[in-house]
């Protein structure tokens, strides 16, 4: 049994002096609030309702939102970490009054006096039930654990009998669960309603004491007559009267965004609203003051808010997390995972287990079964042992390999010669935290190992985390400019050019770009308003993986509901309210690349009788590493971004460990914190490596004296600046929050302060400060970096030594990765891959191998290629083939697929075995559209069927060619659309030529396949071209964006005038003029035509899609809407 919090005890926040709030003289406990996780109700944030409540001086707040406790743990952390800021404060200034010189601690500190920590409110647990059979809702308050499982489960009983988002409970259902709960009424308006006494009435009597009336006033001039009525029905139900406020902001000021989120609720615009607008802005906090002068003929309804709260005294702290501990054969966990590391490292080492080995695995057994962990790793090792007995490829990641443990349970394939494994980085007695495993299984088959999941340990046990989704730039002004009433072009045309406004709003002069006024009072209220909505939460999701499985009941620790997708059930919390509760979850992950490996690995069975496995494929190979070196990375997992590729002819890596810093190192942590260039240069030799102190030299001296790892960070906080280990562990998981609080000051004072002391210089401090800011924008563990860089090896090394296998298994596994099909292809052939086109006779759904007559491996394009098909008629046409098709009607006649299916695959062009061209075949796709459905054995009258006369059709020229292959495949192994337009587009510098240009002003051409604007790059944006000789990268300045933002943002061919920057084979465009050249697209139907002597069809003879949902078919028409690019921001 594992107990994650029986040695945590809880921050003074939440250890309440209930004696004061029944002695308290004054005082108000706002019992009824609606956050914003009431979607489109609430009007403020869990975190924000708690701010206002402590500034307010309240003594109890209750967030109560609709059927859920979506919202109550971040109104516990807000509050929890308001306790840690204040005591923090006052240590901090008592070290300033002790000793202000020296900073240093003076024997042992006397206890600060508890009137200088600033009493905080309580937080009530709670939630406002919303029934399907009465018009009275209830505010539902556990007074004690128990209390909140029946709440729990209560919920989860309404949710899982209803559709996602939904909550289906009765009266009945309440009467049955509502044991050791404060029940509130919530009447209507019209209070002395039969059904409404008749309730209140039924619950008092059979709920003695725990039963009351809410009295929340209306604002609208007639409160004092509506309270003297709620205190006559409180007398006639036997249900005492207290005061709410039926809160719905934490400030008046979010009243006009309370009606926005009405209008989205109720689906109407703003001038529509009408009475369902709020009169004014008082459904806000209030304080003491307000509350009682609001309630001043009905002393004891603001009375009872304090009895009320002081009976309620549960709080989220209590929940105590088990988990699963199954026994195996009557053999206890701890001995059943000592077993099973010893009997893992014999199949790592069949030469013998090194001793050091055997020691790790003793001191790390110990470890886990000090804390009692052991039945985790082993719930991980069930999970990934049924994954591997169905073929399912899988591996652990994140700081799980710093684990021996895990390397011998075979959860992750890192050696501890590759990194050097610190277990404390994963489990430690000292941070009071449990250990968190992510696994990756492949994309496509997760959800065989999701279901083995609910299946084994059933729904009651076993849930996903959830994932809020929250209103982001592009989805706030579509609803709120919808609400506001701008038109479809005006929403459309902010929402396409404004990119990032929440960070700080739209610039009026971006407003104007728009044909727009920035002073129209309107807009510039839509404008505000998206900024306020930007961040709320919209809807609860499911995570990507998450996974709490418990020994007990999980639905006694939160609400489980139905997920949107099928046998998916998901808990009410996401990840970071269940790791603010010290609540365990295995993340089972899909990871594109692992399918694409697994594929891989069996197509290298199937055509090489080879059996390779992630741990045989043969390490630190000179070939693969001078690929890399190259920037030949295209499909390589991790490295294949233009970043990554940039930076690795830079990095030139040798070793595995190279490739583990060249992962960790591109991403916004190190280059948040500035260490990506210090590390470069000296890598390069370009700088000296020097150490600050021989203590951080241990630190560093692997990476050369910069900090690019999480641990390193962390470490530093430790060994320079004085932290202990819990202290530098909290900074890291706390940071990104405080810095969007504004509250980082107390952080930063300490950790300079603690680096002066030991001696390290100012400018030195405020460095190493800023880089563990970086951090908390996203650095990578040593651990996880090491994992991924392990993939990236692999599937470089497939791609260096078996391209063809590697290709056909990365267009297997798409949608992944960064890059398109076209790119895939276009890169294989590259490669010398013989990329054949999809046949009818020769394809199957997949992608596949056929060997040439040389020996080699030709790549042939599958069915799943073409755009719109479906993986069954691909199925029935290979099934049904034998020695192949002769013509469309035999397809049609024995595969028994549809003209639609027909057409499809003559668009792709298809038939071209069978001597046809792609119109030829469209036109036997016509005549068999014209025939009776298909005949009864058919397959014995094949060849009989009527036949339309041969039409001798115009042929199609290259450039129609190319497009209708972009049309119906996204890719086209003709040619470039760029080798067709270059003679119309004359003085351009083709891609290739690029790395020998000369460093002077050059112009390129090509289609845009990537933008990408990294939160890092400071509003730097950087687009791949491609033309028909490769790829150019080009850098997009912020003044520059500015004067071209059209462009940059819609065109998909686009030309670009620049200087050049080169480091080696690294090759920039710093783009100085910007034009949308995608007009030329057009040309790839019609202008050229006449200079090759090709006529166009006539009307009658050129073979035409039935009227049903098309649209122009013409090239012309065509290419406008082709070439779609890959944008990352």
């Amino acid at each position: 049994m594992i107990e994650i919090n029986r040695d945590y005890r809880p921050v003074d926040a939440f250890e309440y002096d209930l004696r004061h709030i029944r002695e308290s003289e004054g005082g108000y406990a706002e019992l009824c609030v609606t956050s914003n996780f009431t979607f489109l109700t609430g009007a403020s944030h869990p975190e924000e309702l708690i701010t206002r409540a402590a500034e307010l001086g309240m003594k109890a707040i209750a967030i109560t939102d609709r059927n859920s406790l979506a919202g109550v743990v971040r109104a516990y952390s807000a509050l929890k970490e308001l306790r840690r800021e204040a005591e923090e404060a006052i240590k901090i200034r008592s070290q300033h009054r002790t000793d202000s010189c020296s900073r240093q601690e003076i024997g042992h500190p006397a206890p600060i006096a508890r009137p200088e920590t600033p009493r905080l409110p309580q937080l009530i647990i709670g939630c406002r039930l919303v029934l399907r059979d009465s018009p009275v809702d209830w505010l539902a308050l556990p007074k004690n654990r128990t209390a909140y499982a029946r709440l729990t489960r209560l919920l989860t009983l309404g949710k899982t009998r209803a559709e996602k988002g939904q909550c289906h409970l009765d009266l009945c259902d309440l009467v049955s669960g509502c044991e050791g709960m404060i029940l509130i009424a919530l009447p209507p308006a019209k209070l002395n309603a039969r059904p409404v006494v008749a309730h209140i009435s039924k619950m008092a009597r059979r709920f003695p004491g725990h039963v009351y009336l809410g009295a929340a006033p209306q604002y609208d001039g007639s409160d004092q007559i509506r309270l003297r009525a709620c205190a006559i029905l409180a007398q006639k139900t036997a249900a005492p009267m207290v005061a709410v406020g039926d809160v719905l902001m934490h400030r008046g000021s979010r009243r006009q965004l309370a009606d926005v989120l009405t209008c989205m609720r109720e689906r109407i615009t703003i001038d529509q609203i009408g009475t369902r607008a709020l009169p004014n802005a008082e459904r806000r906090l209030k304080g003491t003051a307000d509350m009682k002068r609001m309630f001043r003929d009905h002393p004891a309804a603001i009375r009872r808010t304090l009895d009320i709260a002081a009976r309620c005294s549960f709080c989220l702290s209590e929940l105590s997390y088990e988990y699963p501990d199954e026994i195996a054969d009557g053999e206890a966990p701890q001995a059943r995972l000592s077993r099973l590391a010893h009997e893992g490292l014999q199949q790592r080492c069949p030469g013998g287990v090194p001793k050091r080995y055997r020691e790790m695995a003793a001191k790390e057994l110990a470890l886990v079964e000090h804390m009692g962990y052991a039945a985790y790793f082993l719930t991980v090792h069930d999970i990934m042992q049924f994954a591997r007995s169905k073929g399912i490829l899988c591996q652990g990641r994140g700081s799980a390999a710093n684990s021996i443990l895990c390397y011998a349970l075979g959860v992750t394939d890192v050696t501890p010669e590759q990194i050097t494994m610190v277990f404390e980085r994963f489990v430690s007695k000292y941070r009071g935290e449990p250990p968190d495993i992510d696994v990756d299984f492949e994309h496509e088959r997760r959800e065989e190992v999701i279901q083995h999941i609910y299946k084994k340990y059933k729904r009651h046990r076993a849930g996903l985390c959830a994932t809020v989704i929250h209103f982001r730039s592009r989805a706030a002004i579509r609803e709120v400019g919808k609400v506001m009433g701008l038109s479809q072009d005006v929403t459309a045309s902010l929402s396409g050019q404004i990119w990032g406004m929440s960070n700080g709003g739209a610039d009026p002069e971006r407003i104007r770009e728009l044909g727009l006024d920035p002073t129209d009072r309107r807009l510039a209220q839509t404008i505000r308003l998206i900024g306020e909505i930007i961040g709320f939460p919209r809807h609860l999701s499911q995570h990507v993986g998450g996974f709490v499985i418990t020994k007990g009941r999980l639905d006694e620790l939160c609400p489980i509901e139905n997920a949107a997708m099928e046998d998916r059930t998901v808990i009410e919390w996401d990840k970071d309210d269940i790791d603010a509760l010290n609540i365990l979850k295995v993340d089972v992950l899909g990871l594109g690349m692992l399918s694409c490996i697994r594929k891989a690995f069996d197509l290298m069975r199937q055509h090489e009788g080879k059996t390779l496995s992630i741990a045989t494929v043969e390490q630190e190979d000179r070939p693969t590493y001078k690929m890399l070196r190259n920037a030949d990375a295209i499909g390589v997992f991790q490295v294949e971004s233009r970043a990554q590729m940039n930076f690795l002819p830079r990095m030139k890596p040798k070793t595995f460990y190279d490739l583990v810093i060249e992962v960790a190192i591109v991403r916004p942590g190190p280059i948040q914190g500035g260490m990506v260039q210090p590390y470069i240069k000296r890598r390069q030799g370009l700088e000296q490596v020097s150490y600050p102190s021989k203590a951080l030299k241990e630190v560093l001296s692997k990476t050369l004296g910069v900090p690019l790892f999480q641990e390193q960070a962390m470490q530093i906080a430790v060994v320079a600046a004085g932290f202990t280990a819990e202290e530098a562990d909290h900074l890291r998981r706390s940071l990104a929050s405080f810095r969007r609080m504004g509250t980082i000051g107390g952080f930063r004072e300490r950790f300079i302060n603690g680096m002066l002391e030991n001696g390290y210089d100012p400018a030195f401090a405020d460095s190493c400060f800023s880089q563990i800011e970086g951090f908390a924008d996203y650095g990578f563990p040593e651990s996880h970096a090491a994992a991924f860089a392990m993939l990236a090896y692999i599937s470089a090394w497939l791609k260096c030594h078996h391209p063809a296998v590697f290709a056909c298994a990365l267009l297997n596994s798409q949608p992944m990765g960064f890059y398109a099909p076209a790119q895939i292809v276009r890169d294989a052939r590259e490669h010398q891959v013989e990329v054949r086109p999809i046949c009818v006779n020769n394809s199957d759904w997949d992608n596949t191998l056929e060997r040439r007559a040389d020996g080699a491996l030709a790549l042939r394009l599958g069915f799943r290629q073409i755009k719109g098909f479906k993986e069954e008629d691909a199925g029935w046409i290979t099934a049904a083939r034998g020695n192949g098709y002769r013509d469309a009607e035999s397809l049609w006649l024995r595969a028994g697929v549809g003209p639609a299916v027909l057409e499809r695959l003559a668009e792709a062009d298809a038939f071209t075995d069978m001597g046809l061209t792609r119109r030829n075949a469209l036109w036997q796709v016509k005549a068999i559209r014209g025939q009776m459905p298909l005949p009864l054995f058919s397959d014995q009258i094949e060849g009989e069927g009527i036949r339309e006369p041969e039409v001798q059709l115009p042929t199609m020229h290259l450039g129609e060619e190319v497009v209708e292959d972009y049309v119906a495949m996204r890719l086209s192994m003709r040619a470039h659309p760029m080798e067709l337009l270059r003679p119309s587009l004359p003085g351009l510098t083709p891609h290739a030529e690029l790395i020998t240009a000369p460093l002077q002003r050059t112009g390129v051409c090509g289609l845009v396949i990537t933008r990408q604007r990294p939160g890092t790059a400071s509003g730097v944006i950087f687009l791949t071209l491609e033309d028909e000789t490769g790829v150019s990268n080009v850098v997009v300045w912020p003044k520059i964006y500015e004067r071209f933002r059209r462009e940059v943002m819609g065109a998909r061919l686009l030309r670009v005038t620049g200087y050049l920057q080169r480091e080696g084979i690294v090759v920039h465009l710093i783009a100085q003029d910007i034009q949308d050249m995608s007009h030329h697209l057009t040309e790839l139907g019609h202008p050229m035509e006449g200079a090759i002597g090709i006529t166009q069809p006539q009307a009658d003879d050129a073979p035409r899609r039935t009227p049903v949902k098309t649209t122009a078919r013409h090239p012309r028409e065509q290419a406008k809407k082709l070439f779609p690019s890959r944008d990352f921001h």
